[in-house]
């Protein structure tokens, strides 16, 4: 198991490297001049010839790019021009808000999707079965923000049981959580969807195997027959969209953000694309490539748990 992870963690430490190059390079490219930007079309050739120099880009680009990864590597992810701020300190704001959004999401997720791709899997082709894919193509179907607006027109304002958008910090953490269960519930449930399929499938699979029709010929009860010895060797695909998921549900929630006004990571990003602030966007994307990469890792030593086979590569 230990070679089998660190082989693992190799191959993560590869692919984070290869993906600091192409977001350099790809950012690298992109037309515009980024002092120009911020200082808008009316400044002076001094003011912008300042700025550049603060900002490193009259160094070459090899120096620029081995300086950022040295300084990434100890912390320090640079300052931004934009906010008067260290990246590092504007990125530990945000992921205060996105990971436990995700978090939450993820957890709503799961339990919603397991039970109701278990449930069809074990009824397959009676009602209940068509009724639960039906509506998990509905899920499906349906975007995020719209789940965002009618969560809001219900809960918010008619009923006025939860926040309609804001984060109030978690120097009192229930009002703060009670502002994350709308965007957790839009978040979760087209989530809740695809992976309800996906396990329905992966248990379809399993429940044909002769081993499951032996469990069932000793007489186990069916709940044991599902929940023991089909669903551990259905999580490998089930495993893969959860990491997918959490990716997803970290990096990408820009719009549910914006409906909520919550101050996440999503919501950086796309400020900082629009003001051209290159050093906020090279920070935060190279920390979603790494959580990405990590993942992987987890969802990897997950697979060896649930297939002992894949320890040794058979």
């Amino acid at each position: 198991m230990t070679a089998y992870v660190i082989k693992r963690l190799a191959v993560g430490v590869l692919t984070l490297l290869v993906a600091s190059l192409v977001v350099f390079g790809a950012l690298e490219i992109l037309p515009g001049d980024p002092a120009r930007i911020m200082l808008g079309m009316n400044a002076s050739p001094e003011a912008l010839e300042a700025l550049r120099s603060q900002m490193g880009l009259d160094r070459p680009v090899a120096l620029r790019y081995l300086s950022w990864i040295a300084g990434m590597a100890t912390g320090d992810f640079g300052r931004s021009y934009t906010y008067s701020s260290p990246v590092v300190a504007l990125i530990a704001e945000r992921v205060a808000v996105s990971l436990p959004l995700a978090l939450i999401a993820l957890a709503l997720s799961t339990a919603i999707a397991l039970p109701v791709g278990i449930f069809a899997a074990a009824r397959r082709g009676r009602p209940s079965d068509t009724v639960a894919m039906g509506l998990a193509q509905v899920g499906v179907a349906v975007p995020n923000f719209w789940f965002a607006l009618l969560l809001v027109y219900v809960f918010a304002v008619g009923l006025r049981l939860l926040p309609s958008g804001g984060f109030p910090g978690w120097e009192e953490p229930w009002p703060a959580l009670k502002a994350l269960v709308l965007p957790a519930v839009a978040l979760a449930l087209p989530q809740a969807a695809i992976l309800s399929r996906v396990t329905r499938s992966a248990m379809l699979e399993v429940l044909g195997e002769d081993y499951i029709r032996t469990a069932r010929a000793k007489g186990l009860p069916q709940r044991m027959v599902l929940w023991r010895h089909a669903l551990r060797n259905a999580l490998i695909p089930v495993l893969t969209i959860l990491g997918l998921q959490f990716s997803f549900l970290l990096a990408g929630t820009i719009i549910v953000e914006n409906v909520f006004y919550l101050p996440g990571l999503g919501r950086l990003i796309f400020q900082a694309i629009g003001q051209r602030d290159l050093i906020v966007v090279e920070g935060v994307v190279m920390l979603l490539v790494a959580t990405v990469i990590l993942v992987n890792l987890l969802v990897d030593i997950g697979y060896a748990a649930a297939d002992p086979r894949l320890r040794t590569g058979r």
